[in-house]
């Protein structure tokens, strides 16, 4: 006699998130009931997650609704993160060509003008205040960086917590059908 064997309609849904996040996403997608059913990593560095769920699963659209506001708070959160750097990066980069031009122009002096003792000392002059703006570039953005993380914590952290409060309601949903 064979056992009869309980059907289950599954729907399916791929996401691609980045490999840093990749713990993090998990959580949140357990959270509205999906099961991950394989990761793999794809050619940009992200990761591929295949996610399956009960199609006929309770509160599916109260579900739905938590995970749209759960991805949104997540990519508030990525840019939160990248906010941090972005306005230092963007000096540094300028401000690193810059002082490069300064050190080339330097050397073109010294090197262009030949027989010249106030060229070669001026280049020479250039060409070393060229090397001081490169190296002071770092500290400058170290600086920036760690200026913008501390104003953007206590945001950053209300977020977070508003994407925790958004899983726990989403887990609370879940769990009240099992009960």
């Amino acid at each position: 006699m064979m056992q009869e064997k309980d059907f289950v309609s599954y729907e399916y849904r791929t996401v691609g998130i980045k490999a840093k996040d990749e713990t993090k996403a998990v959580d949140m997608y357990e959270a509205f009931g999906w099961e991950v059913s394989g990761a793999a990593p794809s050619l940009t560095g992200n990761v591929m997650l295949s996610l399956k769920r009960d199609r006929r699963i309770p509160h599916k659209q109260e579900l739905m609704k938590l995970e749209r506001q759960a991805e949104e708070t997540l990519r508030s959160i990525d840019a939160l993160e990248r906010a941090k750097t972005l306005g230092a990066s963007v000096f540094a980069y300028i401000f690193g060509c810059f002082s490069a031009l300064v050190l080339g122009g330097g050397m073109c002096l010294t090197l262009l003008i030949e027989g010249s003792i106030p060229a070669l000392v001026g280049g020479i002059v250039l060409g070393l205040i060229g090397i001081a703006l490169c190296g002071v570039n770092y500290a400058i953005y170290r600086k920036w960086v760690e200026k913008k993380t501390r104003a953007l914590l206590p945001v950053l952290d209300e977020t977070e917590e508003k994407l925790a409060n958004i899983l726990e309601r989403g887990n609370d949903l879940l769990s009240a059908e099992r009960i």
